[in-house]
């Protein structure tokens, strides 16, 4: 419930990218001429929505086999903060998809 509060209307968001932007999800980029930097976590977000998104993301891994099976496919790679913010950024995307559609999120529509 506090996920669709605090979004409001789903619609204002044109894509994927522009919400992920609102809720703070996609990586600080900062680029000059040709150099591009991708760093950390951006700090202009909405911090009550991040926090519930990851906090949600590790209870997600724990009960859905596709999201631990992706965290653990990221985590692998090195960080395992890094790959629950992409479990985040995953189920933010199946929560606009249920959202966008007003319909049951079916496992294997969206992968």
């Amino acid at each position: 419930m506090a996920i669709i509060s605090e979004l409001g209307d789903i619609n204002r968001f044109p894509n994927i990218n522009k919400l992920s932007s609102y809720v703070g999800l996609l990586p600080l980029t900062s680029s000059s001429g040709e150099t591009e930097r991708v760093g950390g976590m951006s700090y202009r977000c909405n911090n009550y929505l991040r926090t519930i998104l990851v906090e949600a993301s590790w209870q997600a891994i724990r009960k859905d086999p596709a999201m631990l099976l992706y965290y653990k496919k990221h985590a692998a790679k090195g960080n395992g903060k890094r790959a629950i913010v992409k479990v985040a950024a995953k189920l933010l995307n199946r929560i606009r998809y249920v959202l966008k559609n007003k319909e049951e999120y079916v496992l294997g529509v969206m992968e």
